[in-house]
């Protein structure tokens, strides 16, 4: 598996319209063969910026890498900085080859004596 993060420094006055932008935005990753999951994380305030992060799950680098080249990854970007200014410099991508998955795993029913 393969996990794609871009980090985001956001204008801490421009969180919650930089949160919006992604919540009304149109997605088309579910269109791509070998996604998995999406998720929009938001991390620590400081006095410049709050942290965001994107964090999306592939099968392989192959699949990512093909969602780049793809009509859906320029349709669902095509607006990306056509507004008044949310974050500070540049996202910050991050790719990393899964190494070691644990998962929880569904506490054992107790069995029915009858």
């Amino acid at each position: 598996m393969f996990v794609a993060m871009n980090r985001f420094r956001v204008i801490p006055e421009r969180a919650n319209d930089f949160e919006a932008t992604w919540l009304k935005r149109e997605s088309y990753l579910h269109e791509m063969e070998g996604f998995m999951t999406f998720q929009l994380l938001r991390g620590a305030e400081k006095p410049d910026h709050v942290l965001f992060s994107s964090y999306t799950l592939w099968r392989t680098r192959q699949h990512f890498d093909a969602w780049v080249q793809s009509a859906q990854f320029a349709a669902s970007h095509k607006r990306a900085g056509n507004s008044q200014p949310t974050i500070i410099g540049h996202p910050e991508f991050e790719g990393f080859d899964v190494i070691q998955q644990l998962e929880a795993h569904a506490p054992k029913q107790p069995e029915t004596v009858r």
